[in-house]
């Protein structure tokens, strides 16, 4: 019997917009998204030099609602959510209970007690309800607004100019968010992003991105807004050393070994995963992710081996790419433990050791803040 064909991808309400202003398409995560429109290279400068303008509509959108929502997350994600007060997000984790890898890293938004919305990734949004759903008590509705919402980026030192020209609010803290409307609709605008960069990310009803997609390049042309793909999106997260899931950290991979035991409220006495992720705290995992840095013209791709000398393999590279600030190779890599940062190690670029320097991120200075 012949495989089934596969699904077709999904597209943004926003789809239109790219095909006419001549954007590079390409599959993500089951979705047909903008990679590119005018280069990578000119998108990442923007926002680290002014202001780009990202679709990542493809990420999963998840409202949960009823008594008890946010205590019922709270014994499911690794965060700590009594942290938060409402009107502010937190970045957590899902993880596998049996192993402590993670099934998705999120944003978590908290309006209050009883409404929480949760922001996964694309591929992995139907695993995450899967997994609430199951632990759901009566009364607590999750629903799943992966299609009926966009979510629309405005990175860069000068968006708060832009969300000013469309009448929107700014100057809210990192990690909070306010409530807009926008043609009637309501559209939350929250003080996020995935790029290092001051910035907002707008989670706005379907039927209303074209509209908004349209005003915000209108509202932004005086301080340069350009238009972003996703192309830009990586090179901009991996300066930062902003894992991506499915490279960097995975069901393979623990919060323990990716360095992120700042996401887990340890004194918690329940979150899935807990038991193991904790005993694996207590011993020490034997691989972690580190940063590399090239000292020569050496450009590392996930899957590539990485050594301390050429016959002892410690690792393999899970992120790597050209840094357009740095204008070297960075990279993100699973490697042996004890290797110290400032060590110098060998990826194995094309049969070549290029050299590299094990070194914690970010590469580059973090403006996300901002002033």
């Amino acid at each position: 019997m012949s495989a089934p064909p596969p699904a077709p991808l999904q597209h943004s309400p926003l789809h239109e917009r790219h095909v006419a202003l001549g954007a590079k398409l390409a599959e993500f995560g089951g979705w047909e998204m903008p990679l590119e429109y005018t280069g990578v290279l000119k998108e990442h400068a923007a926002v680290r030099e002014a202001v780009g303008l990202f679709d990542v509509s493809h990420l999963g959108k998840i409202d949960v609602r009823g008594p008890g929502a946010l205590e019922l997350l709270n014994r499911c994600l690794t965060n700590d959510l009594r942290r938060v007060a409402p009107g502010e997000a937190q970045y957590t984790l899902v993880c596998d209970d049996a192993t402590g890898g993670v099934v998705d890293d999120l944003i978590a938004y908290v309006h209050d007690d009883d409404h929480v919305l949760l922001v996964p990734n694309a591929a992995n949004t139907a695993e995450i309800l899967r997994r609430l759903r199951a632990v759901a008590p009566a009364g607590i509705e999750l629903t799943d607004q992966h299609t009926s919402h966009a979510v629309l980026a405005v990175q860069g030192p000068l968006c708060d100019a832009v969300l000013d020209a469309v009448g929107l609010p700014t100057g809210h803290d990192y990690m909070s968010f306010r409530v807009a409307e926008v043609e009637g609709v309501e559209v939350v605008v929250c003080r996020t992003g995935y790029t290092g960069e001051r910035g907002y990310e707008l989670v706005a009803p379907a039927e209303v991105a074209p509209a908004l997609w349209d005003a915000l390049v209108a509202g932004g042309a005086a301080a340069g807004l350009v238009p972003c793909g996703l192309g830009a999106r990586d090179t901009l997260r991996t300066e930062m050393g902003y894992p991506l899931h499915g490279q960097d950290i995975s069901l393979d991979v623990t919060p323990v070994q990716a360095r992120l035991g700042w996401a887990v409220g340890w004194d918690k006495p329940e979150f899935w995963g807990r038991e193991v992720l904790t005993e694996q705290r207590a011993a020490g995992p034997r691989v972690v992710l580190r940063g590399l840095v090239a000292t020569g013209r050496g450009i590392a791709r996930p899957g590539m081996s990485v050594k301390i000398t050429r016959d002892l393999p410690i690792g393999h590279v899970t992120s790597g790419t050209f840094s357009p600030t740095l204008r070297k190779g960075v990279a993100l890599a699973l490697i042996n433990a004890q290797v110290q940062l400032g060590a110098e190690v060998l990826v194995d670029v094309r049969g070549r050791g290029e050299v590299f320097v094990v070194t914690k991120p970010p590469f580059v200075q973090a403006g996300v803040r901002g002033s």
